[in-house]
């Protein structure tokens, strides 16, 4: 399986250096919960992961999950029900991005209220046969335009697509 190499980690810190704010559903948070914020601390660490570490650490976290009692990462804020509100009401600030990192429940969830202005597919060279489809639990089809692709060293490739006006919500973009 492919693991982060730095030039990913780089490129994924460029990516969450344009957000205002991160969402995740429980899964994700506990595993990013259990290594980011301690990740600093640890010397042998390559400048990679130390720069996304500064970052992950210090942005905003949403967490949605119906089962979590409590988050305890800094800057992170638990969200039981009302998603799409919450989502609704972030988008109406001002500001940049919101990024979903791993939830494809909360991501399903936002695609189909047409909540979701950009995709960015990283695309490993691992087959695995098995596992959770993306974009199970879509309603509608959604018309996007690729934006942009990178090739990494490692075989990632990066597919960055935006979305092209569909016949449900379109909501403005912050």
């Amino acid at each position: 399986m492919t693991i982060a190499d730095d030039e990913l980690l780089f490129f994924a810190t460029k990516l969450i250096n344009h957000l205002d704010a991160i969402l995740s559903g429980r899964t994700t948070y506990q595993l990013f919960q259990d290594f980011w914020p301690t990740a600093p601390e640890n010397p042998e660490l390559p400048e990679s992961m130390l720069a996304f570490a500064q970052k992950i650490n210090t942005i905003p976290k949403i967490v949605f999950s119906r089962t979590l009692s409590e988050v305890n990462w800094n800057n992170t804020r638990l969200v039981k029900r009302y998603m799409v509100e919450e989502v609704l009401r972030m988008k109406r600030q001002p500001g940049s991005d919101i990024g979903i990192f791993g939830s494809l429940n909360t991501a399903t969830m936002l695609i189909n209220q047409g909540l979701v202005d950009d995709f960015w597919l990283l695309v490993h060279p691992v087959i695995l046969g098995k596992g959770e489809r993306m974009f199970d639990g879509l309603h509608n089809k959604h018309n996007l335009k690729l934006a942009d692709t990178q090739t990494f060293n490692s075989g990632v490739v990066v597919l960055h697509y935006q979305t092209v006006q569909n016949k449900i919500i379109k909501t403005q973009t912050r």
